[in-house]
């Protein structure tokens, strides 16, 4: 069962781990910091809790630390209970959500294994913004897909942001990291993957006709602002678009994924 302690002082070193959650070269879960995976609201620390990543504690209300029972029956770690003011004193802002967990990070799979075991997966190049990334793997966990591969400039998922937006799914979605771009691309020719890359291009194959349904087939995507290379998109197979209206160049990356994961459901 997890330790219940009081904690009446904001300064006491026991709750470190949630501290200035707003100051960025502080913060637990930036680069330079511990690493640690932050989940806030008692869905997403629902989802930490059964996730792989070992959970370190939680902070929070009473009252949002008491939902948590049934889960914390099987943890041996600490649950610091505070009062709404002292829990704002320490993380640095107000938390309507009322309870927090930390957690330290799971190994990531290798991404040649996760290609193996998968038939269905996204491949991003250059998604910056935690808060489309976060949506993005909350598509993806929603709408079926064995998998994330994580290309050239994308920002960690892991960030407290990009974890809060996925509504935790960002801990429940396998996902891997690139380091040879877009050399790593052609493992997923190797393995039988047809690779569509999305880009409003007048050439492009609209999604509904493209048979993203079919088969083992990975989508790249690209930022938000220029998407996706000139390399990433002669790594492809084809060139897939999302049919527009009213001058309306394209969608937020977020939203077109959505589109694009519903269109590789065998069921679409």
């Amino acid at each position: 069962m997890a330790r219940l302690i009081e904690v009446t002082d904001a300064e006491d070193p026991a709750v470190d781990d949630f501290r200035d959650l707003t100051t960025a070269d502080r913060r637990p879960d930036r680069p330079g910091g511990r690493g640690l995976v932050i989940g806030e609201g008692r869905l997403v620390v629902e989802r930490l809790l059964a996730s792989p990543y070992p959970v370190r504690g939680l902070l929070g209300e009473r009252k949002r630390i008491n939902t948590l029972e049934p889960l914390l029956r099987e943890l041996d770690v600490p649950a610091y209970i505070v009062e709404p003011d002292m829990l704002a004193r320490i993380v640095g802002f107000h938390l309507n959500r009322g309870v927090l967990a930390v957690a330290d990070r799971a190994p990531e799979p290798d991404p040649a294994e996760l290609i193996r075991r998968s038939s269905k997966l996204a491949v991003l190049e250059g998604v910056v913004d935690h808060e489309n990334l976060g949506a993005m793997f909350r598509n993806a966990a929603g709408l079926g897909l064995d998998g994330v591969l994580l290309g050239r400039g994308c920002s960690d998922p892991l960030y407290r942001r990009s974890v809060r937006v996925s509504m935790g799914h960002v801990l429940r979605v396998p996902f891997a990291r690139l380091t040879d771009w877009p050399g790593d691309l052609e493992r997923l020719g190797a393995n039988g993957f047809r690779v569509a890359a999305l880009a409003p291009r007048p050439d492009a194959v609209p999604v509904g006709r493209a048979g993203l349904s079919e088969g083992k087939v990975a989508v790249l995507m690209g930022s938000e602002g220029p998407g996706l290379s000139e390399e990433a998109l002669r790594s492809s197979d084809l060139t897939v678009g999302i049919p527009m209206s009213r001058e309306v160049d394209s969608l937020n990356v977020a939203a077109s994924a959505a589109i694009v994961f519903h269109a590789m459901r065998s069921d679409s």
